[in-house]
């Protein structure tokens, strides 16, 4: 059997999503390293393609003030590793100089960054997303495309969850790579935490959702299996976020039906009944059926995050909840705000300034909204915030899909630390372009 091109490319993007889940979204930088290699290899496959190299081209003209800001960001990221002179350095990191005299370092050069490894290793990340976004805008250019990308995580997303399940009914033992010492009562799959694992099957979730409005609202009954298997995999997929215990990732899987409820009843003209039945189906799965299981406690519970994790404990000697490590990130600010502490550079920052924290440590700052002005400073905000406007003001951004993600993507910057995964970002971004109302994504 003959794969036609589109599909082949389409599957070898696929592979790379499925390294980036195994290996815990590619958060590390082994993973991103390699993740990189996989990108660039893709891109210059797809590069040999006529077709595809048109539809670059034509990307790059039509973006060309988005491109010139993010290569402006690439090279801000790299002037904060690259090694200045210590009288040099006081200009632009009066902070790091500050750390450097009191440890006594004796040394005439060193970067803005407070880790230029780790922040090396994330620029590399950030050139990969731009690599990622070029890719994405050469293979998948119709309809057709974009619901074979959805049909893919339904059933990838399923497998995972259904992995996860599994090893969380059976106590979380350690198994080759995963070692499940954090999260023993929570399913997490191949993720160490349960909050990204949650995040990433509520994008599955998307995916299950969206195939089957379309499969739906033709009339004809053609791919008939293939929505009864997508109903299955919105199932597992649903235990799976349930089953994380994550608050807000339940949160968040809360807005999503609350989002689909409102557009289904009241917003779609369309009149898709089948539809409906399934939405309603899902609510009723996941309060009665799946909340009586879990317990009646635990139901109530998924769903606030806003509760003891907002509350400034002060001392250092107590754990350290997740807006004292928001707060100190953004009292951390104020002494980077210019030039910032480098990307990927959070947790040293961390251990510079709780020496007697003893094995408690944040390698994030639990608010990524924080993290990332303090890590990118104000001159690095600004690049990567003109990127960021441009996209999202134009009008073909605006759809029911973006509009969802945008409302994930608010309480993540402000509450969490997702958007710093190399996956859940690619996924973001994938989801991002490929429901755009533009001409770019034909329907055929």
């Amino acid at each position: 059997m003959l794969i036609s091109k589109n599909k082949k490319h389409q599957y070898l993007f696929f592979f790379i999503l499925t390294i980036y889940t195994i290996f815990n979204g590619g958060n590390s930088n082994i993973s991103i390293q390699f993740n990189f290699i996989l990108v660039s290899l893709l891109f210059l496959f797809c590069l040999k393609d006529k077709n595809y190299k048109l539809h670059f081209n034509i990307f790059c003209k039509k973006s060309k003030i988005q491109i010139v800001f993010y290569f402006l960001f690439l090279s801000y990221l790299i002037f904060q590793i690259i090694p200045l002179p210590i009288e040099v350095l006081k200009f632009f990191s009066f902070e790091k100089f500050n750390i450097i005299k009191k440890l006594n370092f004796n040394t005439s050069l060193s970067a803005i960054s407070l880790s230029p490894t780790n922040s090396f290793f994330q620029f590399l990340n950030f050139v990969t997303l731009f690599i990622s976004v070029l890719i994405i805008k050469m293979i998948f250019y119709t309809e057709r495309h974009q619901y074979r990308f959805y049909l893919f995580l339904s059933f990838f997303g399923a497998i995972i969850s259904f992995f996860a399940v599994v090893l969380y009914l059976n106590g979380n033992p350690d198994l080759f790579f995963l070692k499940k010492n954090f999260y023993n009562d929570s399913s997490t799959g191949f993720f160490t935490n349960r909050t990204v694992f949650s995040i990433f099957l509520l994008f599955c979730f998307i995916a299950s959702l969206q195939y089957l409005k379309k499969e739906n609202f033709k009339k004809k009954n053609d791919n008939f299996f293939i929505k009864v298997y997508t109903r299955l995999a919105i199932i597992f997929i649903t235990i799976g976020i349930v089953t994380s215990f994550s608050r807000i990732g339940n949160f968040l899987f809360f807005i999503t039906l609350l989002f689909y409820l409102i557009e289904t009843f009241y917003l779609d003209k369309t009149k898709n009944r089948s539809f409906k039945y399934i939405i309603l189906l899902i609510i009723l799965f996941d309060v009665f059926i799946v909340g009586y299981y879990f317990g009646a406690s635990e139901l109530l519970n998924r769903f606030l995050f806003l509760n003891e994790e907002l509350v400034l404990t002060i001392s250092k000697d107590q754990n350290f909840t997740r807006l004292d490590i928001i707060n100190f990130g953004f009292r951390s600010f104020k002494d980077y705000y210019i030039f910032g502490y480098g990307a990927g550079g959070f947790e040293t920052l961390f251990q510079l300034n709780f020496l007697d924290s003893g094995n408690k440590f944040a390698n994030h700052a639990h608010g990524d909204l924080v993290e990332f002005v303090g890590e990118f400073g104000l001159v690095g905000s600004f690049l990567i915030l003109v990127v960021i406007l441009i996209f999202f003001l134009k009008k073909e951004f605006i759809s029911f899909v973006n509009i969802l993600l945008t409302s994930y993507l608010i309480i993540i910057l402000f509450f969490d630390f997702s958007f710093h995964i190399p996956l859940i970002q690619l996924l973001f971004i994938n989801f991002f372009l490929l429901n755009k109302k533009s001409a770019h994504l034909k329907k055929f």
